[in-house]
């Protein structure tokens, strides 16, 4: 035998294993459920869909954002050792700082993002009723709604943030 066939018959050998082995995989972990997917399912969407049901005041949410964001984020948001979340600044320059009120360009991101991440040390850890209210307190401390403003799934996606027209957004037929 030419040493090419040798190297045709180890090559083949050698694929055959390696697709043997990863039909029966590495036996790690476990399969995932439906249950298990829709626990991550979490999409709250620029037009309303798939928020949670609850709702939260800035002054529900102030107490929460003291306990459970300022560390990261400072005494009414303005920053800490993290990124401030009040204010406007210009966004005059690619590392100007970004702040809820400047940048994000929808307020059912803010919620998503807070929902997912939030607090980083715990993320998903908050209930739907805080995350509406740490959101409403941010959104007020930025006066981009009313102290008194109830925050839910049908009046969070109304709140018109003003960077919002300055995304090209991929899917406009979504929003």
């Amino acid at each position: 035998m030419s040493t090419r066939n040798v190297l045709v018959v180890f090559a083949a050998l050698a694929l055959g294993s390696t697709a043997a082995l990863a039909q029966q995989g590495p036996n790690l972990g476990q399969p995932i459920t439906e249950a298990d997917v829709g626990a991550w399912n979490l999409n709250a969407m620029p037009d309303g869909s798939g928020f949670p049901p609850g709702s939260g005041t800035p002054e529900q949410g102030k107490p929460i954002y003291a306990q459970k964001c300022v560390a990261c984020h400072g005494e009414g948001g303005k920053g800490g050792i993290n990124a401030p979340l009040v204010g406007n600044p210009p966004l005059n320059a690619i590392d100007a700082p970004k702040t809820i009120a400047n940048f994000w360009g929808y307020s059912s991101t803010v919620f998503d993002f807070i929902r997912r991440a939030m607090p980083w040390t715990q993320p998903r850890s908050l209930t739907n009723d805080e995350v509406y209210a740490i959101t409403a307190y941010i959104l007020a401390e930025n006066k981009l709604i009313g102290p008194t403003d109830v925050m839910n799934a049908q009046t969070l996606p109304k709140v018109k943030m003003p960077n919002r027209d300055n995304f090209i957004i991929r899917f406009p037929d979504r929003i």
